[in-house]
């Protein structure tokens, strides 16, 4: 299970780094809506299968295909292709550096939060 943001531990800012800056810094790949969705309704279970996931985010079947893909070829989720009789099952986890690139995504978006807020 992810990290709640009050257990993660803060990181000090860079000083005179803009938000702006920092928001180019974002990890493009899972910025993206539908591949956002994807990794924090995996960081929350063992496993999902398509049809779980396609119900939670409310997607097509063709769109999430390409973006679970997308998450696949960079390392951040596996996917293991199955039958259950002759119903063909596939199944999606969040590996290890899916994890952390969450957790860095997370952590990058509550220091723009921090830095774009007053006070």
């Amino acid at each position: 299970m992810a990290k709640s943001g009050a257990a993660r531990q803060q990181k000090p800012e860079p000083a005179g780094v803009s938000p702006a800056a920092r928001a180019a810094e974002l990890d493009r790949l899972i910025h993206e809506k539908v591949r956002l969705g994807i990794v924090s309704a995996l960081a929350g279970h063992e496993s999902m299968s398509f049809n779980e996931l396609k119900r939670a985010l409310a997607t097509t079947d063709g769109n999430l295909s390409v973006h679970a893909r997308k998450l696949e070829d960079a390392g951040y989720v596996t996917c293991t292709k199955t039958f259950e009789g002759r119903m063909p099952k596939t199944v999606y986890r969040l590996t290890p550096s899916g994890r952390k690139a969450l957790e860095r995504y997370l952590d990058h978006m509550e220091a723009l939060i921090r830095a774009t807020r007053p006070g």
